[in-house]
C-alpha cells in the first residue's frame, strides 16, 4: 500500500504530528501533537480528455517532467471548486488549446502506485487548429496506426487508447471503462 507520509507538521498550529492509529479508525492518520487534529491524506484526482477528430486522436508532447517529451493525452490535476469535467476541460484548453464538446466519462483508473485516480472523458475535437500552452512542445493528431506507442508518457494515456482503438474496431457503444494499474 502507498504511504507517502506527507506530513511532518500540523497545518493547524504548526505542532510535529505523529502517524498513530485514531480510536475507531483502521489506519495510521498524521495526528498533531499538540492540538489533536487528524490530517487525512487522500488520492490526488487527474482529469483529462481523450480528444477526437474524425478518425484522428489528439495528443501533445509534453515539455515538463516527469516524462519531458513523451506523449499524453490533455490532462492535469483536478483543482479545488471545479468538477471533474470543468478540469477535464480546463486541461485540454490549457495544454493543448484545443476547443472541444466534452462527452461522456470513458476511462477511470486507480494508480495506487503514486495515489492517483485518472478520469479521461471523450470529447468531439471543434476544429483541427490547437494553440499549445507551456507544458506542451507540440498538440498534433493521430490516426491509430500513428501513434507513438513507445513514447507514450503514462501506462494510463495507453490504455485508454487502446480501449478506444478496440472500441471503434469493433463497433462496440463507448461507455465507461475502470481499471487499476500497478
Amino acid at each position: 500500500m502507498w504511504n507517502p507520509r506527507r506530513f511532518k507538521h500540523c497545518p493547524s498550529c504548526g505542532a510535529a504530528v505523529e502517524y498513530l492509529v485514531p480510536a475507531d479508525d483502521n489506519r495510521e492518520r498524521a495526528t498533531c501533537t499538540a492540538c489533536a487534529s487528524i490530517h487525512y491524506e487522500n488520492p490526488i484526482n487527474v482529469v483529462g480528455t481523450l480528444p477526437v477528430f474524425g478518425e484522428q486522436v489528439l495528443l501533445c508532447r509534453r515539455a515538463i517532467e516527469p516524462r519531458h517529451g513523451f506523449w499524453t493525452l490533455p490532462a492535469g490535476f483536478l483543482e479545488l471548486g471545479e468538477t471533474a469535467a470543468e478540469g477535464a476541460q480546463r486541461e485540454t484548453d490549457e495544454e493543448a488549446g484545443a476547443q472541444i464538446e466534452l462527452q461522456p466519462l470513458y476511462c477511470l483508473m486507480n494508480v495506487v502506485k503514486v495515489g492517483q485516480i485518472h478520469l479521461y472523458y471523450r470529447a468531439r475535437l471543434l476544429s483541427d487548429q490547437f494553440n499549445p500552452g507551456p507544458e506542451t512542445l507540440e498538440a498534433k493528431l493521430f490516426h491509430e496506426h500513428e501513434i507513438p506507442w513507445d513514447e507514450l508518457a503514462f501506462r494510463t494515456v495507453r490504455e485508454t487508447l487502446k480501449h478506444f482503438f478496440e472500441d471503434r474496431r469493433l463497433g462496440r457503444p463507448f461507455e465507461l471503462h475502470c481499471g487499476d494499474i500497478g
